[in-house]
């Protein structure tokens, strides 16, 4: 059964390791948490960043930053975006003409800086789309014509954020997995990286290895059952994805429900905000 915490200091003892996640968790975008920053300069274990991020890990330790946590506050950052470069990096992607999805103009660039690639304006020239990034404001429905045509050049799609929906200060809001996904539906060749695909987990044990993990994050789907595949402990943040859900139901019934929505069994602990 899944116990409830007041605070992380709680259990923290029990691990080598706490990792987090960033959105729902840290921040809401745009800025942190109450009590969150206070939380993890309180921690006397190793502490790392795993976010659903199309980004590299630098510029996502450098936006945590930015929000006032610490540079000393994490001891390692792992992005589902870093894990794609690295793979491109080292040869294991054939695909070397990307057409980029992206948050903003230049994300792309900046990601793929030291990368033989090139990501090209024109899907026609490309041979792979890169779906690393979404405009807040992107409805699916606007998507299908275009997933469609990918579909139709028989286009491999590599996702670099697996989240389907993702916390903001006004709310949720579409995040590149959802169009990965239906783009799969369709019959899309789709490649993931990230939560809860066990790569990106393991990635972050080959850095700072073999040791008792707790995984902290908001998204069952990710976060809670990516932990419970590589075989963390889990703590689930009911103020993030869920926040509306939990303030509307009664905690312990939503933990089992979402849960078995998801196809994964309970977190370890539950939480509601990071303390």
């Amino acid at each position: 059964m899944t116990s409830k915490l007041e605070t992380l200091q709680a259990v923290a003892s029990d691990y080598d390791v706490i990792v987090f996640d960033q959105w729902g968790v840290l921040h809401n975008g745009t800025t942190p948490y109450a009590g969150a920053i206070e939380a993890v300069q309180s921690l006397m274990v190793t502490t790392a960043v795993l976010s659903n991020s199309g980004k590299r890990a630098a510029p996502n330790a450098a936006r945590i930053h930015g929000m006032g946590f610490p540079t000393s506050a994490f001891d390692h950052v792992m992005t589902s975006g870093e894990a794609l470069w690295q793979d491109i990096s080292r040869g294991d992607i054939e695909a070397r003409t990307f057409y980029a999805v992206e948050r903003a103009n230049g994300d792309a660039a900046l990601w793929a800086e030291g990368l033989d690639i090139a990501l090209v304006t024109d899907v026609r020239k490309a041979d792979a789309i890169l779906m690393m990034g979404l405009q807040d404001d992107s409805v699916m429905a606007d998507w299908a014509s275009r997933l469609k045509g990918w579909l139709g050049r028989n286009l491999p799609m590599y996702c670099s954020n697996p989240d389907r929906q993702s916390p903001r200060a006004g709310g949720l809001v579409v995040s590149p997995g959802a169009f990965a996904h239906a783009y799969a539906g369709l019959g899309g060749r789709t490649i993931f990286y990230g939560k809860p695909h066990s790569a990106v987990f393991r990635a972050v044990e080959k850095v700072l290895g073999t040791a008792r993990y707790l995984m902290v994050g908001d998204s069952m789907e990710h976060d809670i059952a990516g932990a419970q595949r590589a075989g963390w402990d889990s703590l689930l943040i009911e103020g993030g994805l869920y926040a509306d859900r939990f303030a509307q139901s009664d905690g312990d019934n939503l933990v089992a429900r979402i849960a078995a929505e998801k196809n994964c069994a309970p977190p370890t602990y539950r939480m509601k905000e990071l303390l």
